[in-house]
């Protein structure tokens, strides 16, 4: 067997396809890095803003979009007194009545963006008990209260959604009364305004949705029950956890996507290295053929070789590793309902090490091959 030091000092026989092999295996290993976080961290806000706990009422046939849906505002008042096992705190029976619309708004200086609004009561705090409410107030009429990531999903400056600030939907100028913080859920992306404000200003007359929280997951029968049997309401009963596990098969596409673009990335950059090496190992023949001829064995040249392209693509997998901790861990990308923070965990950090490998492994067999295949007298004849 050839030393391990063997492989290192030839890796620096040539700086500059060094420089180009580090450089490449890092851009590939960071695109793989960031579309493990992207697919992990969608799915993860998705997953945990719905709890099993919580029954949505919602209109027959949205039950892909709570946007689209409408039910009668007598809704909540029936539902309240006719499913058994509702939450109950303080006499009050855990009911939420919700609007969901998504419309542009104007700030201050003109700038307009899309958001999405929920109009609530403060009995949407009894059912999203993940809601804290962090700087100011719940709010009042003519007022909104902001989520903690709301200036992200609007791509704007945080300071332009704190207390006090003014936003402008549909003409009518609303004041931000509060933040709240929802930890790992989309609602950190919500603007909340008191539900009788937004029925105005959406120009509606029914609900979206009613909001139940139940003392016990399986009492959701008696939902589903009541949503059967109430025909005239028209009525369909959804886990809030279901719904968002929906969601995030809706958005299963963009995902995948993702890993379609990392994979094409990767592929090129494997091809353009193996064009590289092939150039780099086809010079070394001789030299090949030379420690066949001293004693070494065709298998130990192709283990050598194989280890200097991997320690170059390793090299770069720990300088991607090191900028994706700088550049990108704790980032939040916004998406369409909501946003999410991007984390460089295990996960990621596995894929970025067996990314470097495979690129160092498969990049250079074909030309390593190619280099010991001629035979030995051949070889040494060669200039």
């Amino acid at each position: 067997m050839l030393p391990f030091t063997y492989a290192v000092r030839n890796l620096f026989r040539s700086k500059s396809r060094l420089l180009q092999t580090i450089g490449g295996s890092a851009l590939v290993v960071l695109l793989v890095m960031a579309a493990v976080a992207i697919n992990s961290g969608m799915k993860q806000v998705l997953s945990a803003s719905g709890s099993p706990r919580n029954v949505i009422l919602l209109g027959a046939g949205s039950e892909e979009s709570i946007q689209r849906s409408e039910i009668p505002e007598t809704t909540p008042g029936i539902a309240g007194a006719a499913i058994p096992g509702i939450s109950t705190r303080l006499g009050m029976r855990a009911v939420s009545s919700e609007i969901h619309y998504m419309s542009y708004l104007s700030l201050g200086d003109g700038r307009r963006a899309q958001a999405m609004f929920r109009g609530v009561t403060p009995e949407a705090l009894r059912v999203h008990p993940e809601v804290r409410i962090t700087d100011g107030r719940f709010p009042a009429s003519g007022e909104v209260m902001a989520g903690h990531l709301a200036w992200r999903k609007l791509g704007v400056r945080e300071n332009d959604l704190k207390p006090g600030s003014a936003l402008v939907l549909d003409g009518q100028q609303l004041e931000i009364s509060g933040i709240f913080a929802a930890p790992g859920t989309v609602l950190e992306s919500e603007i909340w305004a008191p539900l009788g404000d937004l029925r105005t200003l959406a120009k509606r007359e029914t609900l979206s949705c009613v909001v139940l929280r139940l003392d016990d997951p399986a009492d959701f029968e008696e939902a589903d029950l009541f949503a059967k049997q109430r025909l005239d309401l028209e009525l369909s009963a959804l886990r809030e956890s279901d719904y968002y596990a929906r969601l995030s098969a809706f958005f299963k596409p963009l995902r995948a996507m993702t890993w379609i673009t990392a994979g094409l990335i990767a592929a090129g950059a494997l091809f353009g290295g193996i064009n590289t090496l092939y150039a780099a190992f086809a010079s070394r023949i001789r030299e090949m053929a030379t420690l066949q001829a001293i004693g070494f064995g065709r298998r130990s040249l192709l283990l050598s070789l194989i280890q200097e392209s991997t320690l170059a693509c390793l090299t770069g997998a720990l300088l991607a590793s090191l900028l994706a901790v700088l550049l990108l861990d704790g980032r939040t990308v916004p998406f369409s309902i909501g946003s999410f923070s991007l984390e460089m965990g295990p996960d990621a950090a596995i894929a970025g090490i067996a990314t470097g490998f495979l690129l160092g492994v498969l990049g250079a067999l074909p030309p390593a091959i190619r280099c010991l295949r001629p035979s030995l007298h051949s070889a040494l004849r060669m200039s």
